[in-house]
């Protein structure tokens, strides 16, 4: 009976290891071609694995001046681009950093960016820890075959 109760435990242990939360992950990362000087935008996905709530309260990157959270959004006829202090995550929460949406704004590239580099962005979060997320230049939004980029 001991023994039962042993291998039951061990079964319920190893489960609950399986099942545990990954936290928060990024992935599906990409930005366009730009050249130094200019501004470029940087996209991805953010998931939040947890059943707590947190914020991305920051982003930052050595290739440009400054990089800014925008959001884009129509108002009548015209886009307007507005800087956005953090973004909220809910509990399992998926937010989606896109063209016409929600960017990272990185102002006044320190070096030319062509299809095929990469650079590296860091993620600022109120509770959870910083992610470095390597994004590669492309023309076009990633491939749903990417891994995500956890926490690193």
């Amino acid at each position: 009976m001991k023994r039962i109760f042993m291998v039951i435990w061990l079964g319920v242990l190893l489960l609950t290891a399986c099942g545990a939360e990954k936290g928060i992950e990024i992935h599906g990362a990409w930005m366009r071609p730009a050249s130094q000087g200019e501004n470029g935008a940087v996209y991805f996905v953010i998931h939040n694995h947890s059943s707590l709530a947190d914020e991305l309260i920051s982003v930052t990157s050595d290739i440009a001046a400054a990089a800014e959270m925008h959001e884009s959004k129509m108002s009548g006829d015209i886009m307007q681009m507005n800087p956005v202090e953090s973004v909220p995550l809910e509990p399992y929460a998926e937010i989606e950093f896109a063209p016409a949406g929600l960017h990272v704004m990185l102002v006044n590239l320190k070096q030319d960016v062509r299809a095929g580099d990469e650079i590296e962005v860091i993620l600022h979060f109120k509770n959870f820890e910083d992610i470095k997320a390597v994004v590669p230049i492309r023309e076009t939004a990633a491939p749903e075959e990417d891994h995500p980029l956890e926490n690193h």
